[in-house]
């Protein structure tokens, strides 16, 4: 799947992703995912659905969903490099991400940030509705 739009693309073909720059950004400049190895990234990006923005040829940002296209999705490691923020990319990402054919009719999505709670309620996130029926298994330096 290709979406274009002001001479950027989103794009699902895995060919196109830039493991480097993906894991270069999530390792040293995100928040979430500064201890995560190359493998580590690499084999996320083998189970997921994965969405790349485009700028030309160069990647500038990247999501991906974790799902069983059936019932439950987990959208992690959503990004838009530093330098085209602002531009209203990280809406267009996730509107491209709730349309996606196989992510349709699923019960429940979930995701963790510390700080675009006002980009994910636009797209009906919010904060867990029944939070006591959650539990989670975490390692010592989860965000």
């Amino acid at each position: 799947m290709e979406t274009e739009r002001d001479g950027f693309q989103i794009s699902t073909d895995r060919s196109r992703l830039n493991l480097d720059a993906i894991h270069t950004f999530l390792s040293q400049e995100s928040y979430w995912a500064q201890n995560r190895t190359l493998e580590q990234t690499k084999t996320a990006i083998e189970n997921s659905i994965c969405f790349g923005v485009y700028h030309g040829e160069r990647q500038i940002g990247f999501a991906r969903v974790v799902s069983d296209k059936a019932t439950f999705a987990y959208i992690g490691d959503v990004f838009i490099i530093d330098e085209y923020r602002g531009r209203g990319l990280s809406k267009w990402l996730m509107q491209v991400i709730v349309v996606h054919p196989d992510l349709q009719g699923l019960r429940r999505w979930v995701l963790a940030t510390r700080d675009a709670h006002g980009l994910y309620k636009q797209f009906e996130f919010d904060e867990l509705r029944h939070p006591t029926r959650w539990m989670e298994r975490t390692a010592p330096d989860a965000y």
